[in-house]
């Protein structure tokens, strides 16, 4: 079965989330934003990026499994995001991954939450980021508060190990699996296939 034609082109996407890692990065140095990644070693920031995103995963999914209004709310967005998914090709998704993992984690924890933190308390820099993290993922009301709940737990880990490595391994990871369990088994968020 040929699969359809993705409603946005491979490096229309591609390009979008590389541009938000650009405005990170620029932001990061025309601004003078400290950007700390050398809290945890490498071998840490993977085993607990890898991790911590299956761990995140895994609590989202039991939350959308829990019956009523919850589940409810996000069906229509499950669907939409499972259609997402199956547009494009494996290897086209975790580019996706990997580039929204760092492009994002550049903007929200690096630029935005560390400029924060320089002018606020962390606690501040950390919910102002996650509230702005959630709203550029607002696919409703329910999906805002659950992308706005991962930021928090993104930096929060940020800024408990200083390392932006770990929270973009992280974010990515995350993706990958999301991306992963929403084409592969639509079932378990209730998507109805066919």
């Amino acid at each position: 079965m040929a699969r359809k034609r993705p409603q946005i082109p491979s490096t229309a996407a591609l390009g979008f989330q590389a541009g938000i890692g650009v405005v990170g990065l620029l932001a990061i140095f025309l601004f003078g934003i400290p950007v700390q990644y050398d809290g945890l070693s490498f071998g840490s920031v993977v085993l607990w990026g890898v991790a911590g995103s299956v761990a995140t995963y895994v609590v989202i999914m039991m939350l959308t499994w829990l019956p009523g209004r919850l589940r409810d709310s996000l069906e229509s967005q499950l669907e939409q995001l499972h259609r997402f998914a199956c547009e494009y090709s494996w290897s086209v998704l975790v580019a996706l991954a990997v580039f929204a993992g760092v492009g994002e984690e550049l903007l929200f924890r690096g630029a935005i939450q560390g400029w924060l933190a320089q002018h606020t308390h962390d606690a501040v820099a950390i919910v102002a980021a996650s509230v702005l993290f959630g709203m550029v993922h607002y696919l409703s009301f329910t999906y805002f508060l659950l992308a706005t709940g991962l930021g928090v737990v993104l930096g929060v880990a940020y800024a408990l190990t200083d390392s932006l490595l770990l929270v973009m391994v992280w974010h990515g990871v995350y993706d990958m699996i999301a991306l992963y369990c929403l084409r592969r088994f639509p079932e378990w968020f209730g998507v109805r296939v066919g």
